[in-house]
């Protein structure tokens, strides 16, 4: 069993979602944070969901609002994931950088 201390990052700048970070079919995973920060100084707002294995969606957060330069933790208690979950973030307007620190705990020796 190897533990893989890895971040995940996107830069958005057009709407839908996109995946921040999928558990490997192998692994588990405890997402530590996630933080949103606007970067082309002016407003945003994001959404962050999870998606289980049976392709359910999970809101957890559907209005992250940022001002012009602002910043978010938006995760500040541990997530545990599972098999094939997967993290989405939605930048709805405006251009956003989303970095997810994450332990990815895989069953297999590495």
């Amino acid at each position: 069993m190897a533990n893989i201390y890895k971040n995940a990052k996107l830069s958005l700048t057009t709407s839908g979602a996109t995946t921040l970070y999928t558990v490997p079919s192998n692994s588990r995973a405890i997402v530590k944070s996630v933080n949103v920060a606007e970067d082309a100084a002016g407003a945003a707002v994001a959404k962050l969901t999870l998606i289980d294995a049976a392709t359910n969606v999970f809101v957890i957060d559907n209005n992250i609002s940022l001002n012009a330069n602002d910043k978010e933790q938006v995760i500040t208690e541990p997530l545990v994931m599972e098999e094939s979950e997967i993290l989405k973030v939605d930048a709805t307007s405006g251009a956003v950088d989303v970095v997810a620190s994450i332990l990815e705990i895989n069953r297999e020796d590495r």
